[in-house]
């Protein structure tokens, strides 16, 4: 239990006349991922002394989470680094040397990559047939120029039509089908696999969306997502060498581990509901039952603080944020959390004693005919392997072995999460022989999964602007609280971070990690005058 002196009329000023005599700020952060261990290092580093993480895991790293089976790392979480010119996420990386294990053909490339460069994707059909490469490319740039169009309703502020229901899936899917089929020179047998492979690269999008569907996805929206420019990449030793460098700087006694968090109470230092959480914890001196701020943890602890960095994911937010602050939230923020979507996309990692793809496929790519016309993306619970898009080859060999990584997202992944690995490895082994045409495909030797959606401590993957929320909605979210500001409220007692925040780089590690950097940045500012 953390203690310090506050004086009697603490409450009559936001940084109250202890502050004021030079004490320093409590300052709890909950939440050990990117988020919250880059808010703690700046705090640390900017002169602030009593600083406590409160991890509800026994692990540090959140949505990053490498794992290593013999030589290779894989990654259940967080694999790319999105860009380089600006990122500080690439710059750690870079300034540690951790993009320098791989070979000179990948650094040739300009970019170390997980997935081969070189090769081509085989898009293959339900019925044991790949789809001819001119006629992959040929919808490809089709649905990338439509791809584009979603950009500008938000980049150039173009109005979005009624038929679309501000949809991207929606907009997407009757844009392209409309010119698939108003294309002359295309037999019907070519109309129908384009058609077809509509909904498989929809189900990519969503995917990388970490979105059910992108008919959820909103249209107006969707070009505020900001790329970073340079190459993408991966850190061959494990993302988690990111986690550890941010952790680096921070004593071991700041983070607690398997320190899960109740109840956030704040607002509440004159009124008896704080008074009887306080005297439930006869290890707290008397003078700390003024603190603006208790932190009510699973195991009866209260800490108190002056401010808390809230860092969980959104999904725990949708799900707890009625019983994780008291008083509860204002209307605004809670209807932020509402409106903003996340899910769950999952990863299956397959390993072979031996290849049974050609050396030239990177990736093997999921066509069904019979989805030609369809408009919804959701199937019956028996059937959730068929919301797989892909299995993606990893590259190097020498790295990896021979290794597939599988992608699903939305409800069927939750059903995924809930089969065993036994059950996941039959049906993805059937899947491949089906549309590989091949039935002598061995089951693999090994299976590794992520299982974000049914993890209490995540509740999805990342977050993403659903239809019906806007970049409006992420500043909502991030605004601290209290909203009003007087004499007699201390400012900033809970803030907000993590990917959902950040209004152009949500989704990202660069967006965690910046996010944590900025409610730092707040309480440098505010105590700027007793860190000098």
């Amino acid at each position: 239990m953390q203690s310090c002196e506050i004086s009697a009329d603490s409450t009559d000023d936001p940084l109250s006349s202890g502050l004021r005599r030079k004490r320093q700020p409590r300052i709890v952060v909950i939440g050990a991922g990117l988020a919250g261990l880059s808010a703690a290092k700046a705090l640390l580093e900017s002169g602030f002394t009593d600083v406590t993480v409160l991890e509800a895991t026994d692990r540090i790293g959140g949505r990053v989470q490498s794992v290593q089976l013999g030589h290779a790392t894989f990654e259940l979480g967080a694999t790319w680094i999105h860009g380089s010119h600006g990122n500080p996420v690439y710059h750690l990386a870079e300034d540690n040397g951790l993009l320098e294990e791989t070979t000179d053909s990948e650094r040739s490339v300009g970019r170390i990559s997980l997935y081969s460069k070189n090769g081509v994707a085989y898009h293959l059909t339900n019925s044991g047939q790949r789809i001819p490469k001119d006629v992959v490319e040929e919808f490809s740039d089709l649905y990338n120029e439509v791809y584009n169009l979603t950009q500008e309703f938000f980049q150039r502020g173009k109005p979005v039509n009624a038929e679309s229901q501000n949809s991207v899936g929606v907009f997407t899917r009757d844009v392209v089908r409309k010119r698939v089929k108003a294309d002359p020179d295309d037999t019907e047998a070519v109309k129908r696999l384009k058609l077809a492979m509509i909904q498989q690269y929809l189900k990519v999008e969503s995917c990388e969306s970490s979105s059910h569907s992108m008919d959820e996805v909103s249209l107006s929206e969707f070009g505020e997502w900001t790329e970073i420019p340079g190459a993408h990449h991966v850190i061959p030793c494990g993302f988690i060498k990111i986690v550890e460098i941010l952790a680096r700087s921070i004593p071991k006694s700041v983070i607690q581990l398997r320190k899960p968090v109740k109840c956030i109470h704040w607002n509440q230092s004159v009124s008896k509901e704080i008074e009887r959480v306080a005297d439930h914890n006869s290890d707290l001196p008397e003078e700390n039952k003024a603190s603006n701020v208790f932190v009510e943890c699973e195991d009866c602890e209260f800490i108190p603080a002056d401010h808390v960095i809230v860092t969980v994911s959104l999904g725990v937010l949708k799900k707890r944020h009625e019983s994780l602050f008291h008083p509860r939230l204002p209307e605004e923020k809670v209807m932020a959390i509402e409106k903003l979507g996340i899910n769950t996309t999952d990863k299956i990692f397959l390993e072979f004693e031996e290849p049974f793809w050609s050396s030239e496929c990177n990736s093997i790519q999921f066509v069904w005919e019979d989805e030609a016309e369809s408009e919804s993306l959701t199937y019956p619970e028996e059937l959730w392997y068929k919301k797989i898009c892909s299995f993606d080859v990893l590259y190097p060999p020498e790295r990896y072995g021979h290794v597939l990584s599988g992608w699903i997202c939305g409800e069927e992944a939750l059903i995924m999460e809930k089969c065993d690995d036994e059950t996941v490895a039959e049906t993805c082994t059937e899947m491949l022989r089906k549309f590989t045409g091949n039935p002598n495909i061995p089951k693999p030797r090994r299976i590794l999964r992520s299982s974000w959606g049914s993890n209490p401590h995540f509740r999805g993957s990342y977050s993403y602007t659903q239809v019906g929320s806007s970049g409006a909605d992420v500043e909502k979210l991030a605004k601290p609280l209290p909203y009003a500001e007087s004499s007699k409220t201390p400012p900033m007692q809970v803030m907000f971070s993590g990917e959902a925040t950040h209004r152009k780089y949500y989704s990202t590690t660069h967006g965690a990690v910046l996010s944590g950097q900025r409610e730092a940045a707040r309480l440098i500012e505010m105590y700027q005058d007793l860190l000098q």
